[in-house]
């Protein structure tokens, strides 16, 4: 049986916008959208499969971080995949903190895993997140190492689905 994912990107990642389309509202997609294309390889390995991309600009999110995670961590509770990736958000500031918060409320008013992904520019939200919710290491964008972060990101949604001791990886795998 195949993984049932949901990734969580902002405007630039999703492909609905620039980094100064920062209002996009909270839509989603019920396919793979932005690097989740990149990650069929990935995917194909764990037999995992994109069941919905969810997003919105970073500024949309800020202006209201409360409001907008609820509505998402509703839509995960509709579409019951069995994990949620947020990310990655590369060195995207305002992503890195969407990533971050989303993945932890998910975890927190949901059943189903969630976890982050971002390079280590984001240093802020690294402090206040890593010891809250799992972080998987990820180059800036254009760096070097990225389908391995891919690799990794479907790696650790294996195991988080298949409830086994992941701690070994995550101490390989994230922050």
């Amino acid at each position: 049986m195949s993984i049932k994912i949901i990734m969580v990107y902002d405007q630039i990642q999703a492909g609905a916008g620039t980094k100064d389309d920062k209002m996009v509202p909270l839509s989603a997609k019920k396919e793979p959208i932005g690097p989740a294309i990149m990650m069929d390889s990935s995917l194909k390995k764990i037999d995992g499969r994109i069941i919905a991309s969810i997003y919105c600009g970073n500024g949309t999110y800020l202006a209201n971080a409360d409001e907008v995670s609820r509505k998402i961590c509703a839509m995960v509770n509709k579409l019951q995949p069995d994990v949620v990736m947020c990310g990655p958000a590369f060195n995207f500031i305002d992503y890195a903190i969407m990533a971050a918060r989303v993945a932890c409320d998910i975890n927190k008013t949901t059943n189903v895993p969630a976890f982050a992904a971002m390079s280590i520019e984001n240093e802020e939200t690294l402090v206040k997140y890593k010891d809250k919710v799992n972080i998987v290491i990820t180059p800036k964008k254009g760096g070097i190492g990225l389908n391995d972060s891919l690799d990794n990101m479907c790696q650790l949604a294996k195991a988080l689905v298949s409830k086994e001791d992941a701690t070994s990886l995550t101490n390989r795998i994230c922050f």
